[in-house]
């Protein structure tokens, strides 16, 4: 592998395809690692506003709630609590600037069900105070847009439209319209900032005039709970006029978009490693053809052809193995670097992280190097195997 040869475009050709397999299997470890960071950190950002389960209508916007089946919901092992929902857009209003969004009330369980109680930018995550005074907490992006502070000075007013038979002009009638005054303002990621304000349900109901219904039923299991054989026993109880989706269901498009992604940036980085490899082929050709003398030599000392052929095959995969070998420290070293420091910043200021986030995981530093050693043991087989016919024939001769 090392020794010197007679060409020195053999050694020249033997280290471009080991840098060519390194560079390769160092992407790959490095790509494969900021998407497990990035899954995790959306995924963290879902999981503070999406519950562990939620039930809501196979049709329509809302429903009433069956105080029998929440009864049976409550006794599943594995179901910690639930919390009643009700969403409904609106017109806000805050001093002389207006925003349209969307309401969320929901009841004092939805702190427990949720991690939004961390998410808070400013003041405190109240709905409801001591003396039974309703609170709003708008999105950060809400609030910037009307200009929203939290001096309990100026109001926050909200419209929704009647829902009543008939056409009038008078805005009076139009809408129904109550204020309240926000306890503070969370921030999770632009697409909830931009368009949530929580609010009691018990507001929003008066609000929009629905007394018992309700938009979703949001759940979160136990520490030692079974999601799936929870999310089974809930379809049971609550039957097919109801919609039961786990965190992955609730934001399926995108976790199918990312893993899309994450396949095809493998396959992508794969191909490069496999034309990486075509320099193995060339090399080998090479060596095949300087070393015919060594071959009538390995022949005469008893060496048979399946000897021969696995001497330059195991030559031609010692390069991927250096290659995959140097590529897997370098990459390690690389997100270890990135961790640790932050090298490569983010530029969002609508993020939490300063720097991409990456997470090694144990079954890439498996998946990558097994790929680059397959292709590599493919580039030396297929030149040794037509390659040597040839020359160990002309030998027996």
């Amino acid at each position: 592998m090392f020794a010197k040869k007679s060409r020195n475009a053999i050694n020249v050709i033997s280290g471009v395809s080991v840098a060519g397999v390194a560079v390769g299997t160092m992407a790959l470890i490095i790509i494969l690692s900021v998407f497990n960071g990035l899954e995790l950190m959306v995924t963290s950002i879902f999981n503070t506003f999406d519950p562990d389960l939620k039930i809501t209508a196979a049709k329509g916007k809302t429903f009433t709630p069956d105080t029998s089946r929440l009864g049976l919901l409550s006794k599943v092992d594995g179901v910690s609590c639930y919390s009643l929902t009700l969403e409904e857009n609106a017109l806000l209003k805050y001093g002389d600037r207006q925003f349209i969004g969307t309401i969320k009330g929901v009841d004092e369980n939805y702190a427990t069900v949720t991690d939004i109680d961390s998410s808070m930018w400013e003041g405190e995550f109240i709905l409801k105070s001591e003396n039974d005074r309703s609170w709003a907490v708008p999105g950060i992006g809400v609030a910037q847009y009307l200009g929203i502070r939290i001096n309990f000075i100026t109001p926050l007013f909200i419209y929704v439209p009647k829902v009543s038979p008939g056409t009038t002009i008078d805005q009076e009638d139009a809408f129904n319209r109550r204020y309240i005054y926000p306890s503070g303002i969370f921030q999770i990621e632009q697409s909830y900032d931009s368009k949530y304000v929580y609010l009691p349900i018990s507001f929003v109901r008066e609000l929009i005039r629905n007394d018992e219904g309700v938009s979703s039923v949001e759940i979160k299991f136990s520490g030692t709970a079974d999601p799936a054989r929870i999310q089974r026993t809930v379809k049971t109880i609550f039957g097919n006029e109801y919609i039961v989706q786990n965190r992955y269901e609730q934001q399926e498009i995108f976790y199918k978009v990312m893993r899309s992604e994450r396949l095809a940036i493998f396959l992508i980085l794969t191909l490069i490693i496999v034309i990486a490899s075509f320099n193995i082929v060339g090399s080998l050709t090479m060596l095949i053809i300087e070393k015919e003398r060594d071959i009538g030599i390995l022949r005469s000392l008893g060496a048979d052809n399946n000897l021969i052929r696995k001497i330059f095959i195991f030559e031609g995969w010692l390069i991927s193995i250096i290659g995959a070998a140097t590529g897997i420290v370098l990459g390690f070293i690389v997100c270890w670097l990135q961790q640790k420091y932050g090298i490569v910043r983010l530029n969002s200021t609508t993020l939490l992280l300063d720097a991409y986030p990456v997470l090694m995981k144990l079954k890439d530093f498996i998946i990558v190097p097994a790929t680059v050693l397959l292709i590599g043991f493919w580039a030396a087989w297929y030149p040794v195997r037509f390659l040597t016919k040839k020359y160990l024939r002309k030998n027996e001769n």
